[in-house]
């Protein structure tokens, strides 16, 4: 099965070991071309590996790549967009939700365009316990310059014109 513009879908993160992390439960496709996949959703269930739930509190437009080892999270507060960047697989899509591996290490960007790194130390203990090679470490590390780079530039979506014009779309199909 295909994504396609307007469609719902569940967003399932794995841990290295194959175990279920997280999942969120409606996330809308808006975008997708053979390099990045863009959703949306608000106020969507997410269900935790220990199955506690929440739902997130505000818009979210996320971008997932099929070849880059990270995905995007931009979210839309009342006092800016905050970016929440996961060092991950790139995504791929099995027609039952589009999956990505959470390798731990976290960049959370704040609407000054400050940046923090967060979960190292979850990353170090998780190097062990769940066996990251050493091309998977270095990956990881070659990728998270990258998307440091990409900050500090503001490329997008981190220069925000994509993610106003990907809310508006959002809206306008959720409004149906």
């Amino acid at each position: 099965m295909k994504l396609s513009t307007g469609m719902t879908v569940m967003i399932h993160s794995y841990k290295h070991n194959k175990k279920l992390h997280r999942v969120w439960k409606k996330s809308v496709v808006l975008y997708q071309d053979q390099h990045l996949l863009v959703t949306g959703n608000n106020r969507t269930k997410v269900i935790e590996s220990d199955g506690r739930s929440w739902h997130t509190k505000e818009p979210a437009i996320c971008y997932f790549y099929a070849d880059l080892w990270f995905n995007i999270i931009g979210m839309l507060k009342k006092d800016g967009v905050y970016f929440y960047c996961n060092l991950s697989s790139p995504y791929l899509y099995d027609g039952e939700a589009i999956k990505y591996i959470d390798y731990d290490l976290d960049i959370k960007v704040f609407p000054d365009g400050n940046y923090i790194i967060l979960d190292e130390k979850e990353y170090q203990a998780h190097q062990g316990s769940m066996c990251y090679s050493d091309e998977i470490q270095h990956i990881i590390n070659d990728q998270i310059e990258i998307l440091k780079e990409r900050i500090i530039k503001k490329e997008k979506p981190f220069d925000l014109s994509d993610i106003k014009m990907y809310y508006d779309q959002y809206k306008s199909i959720t409004k149906k």
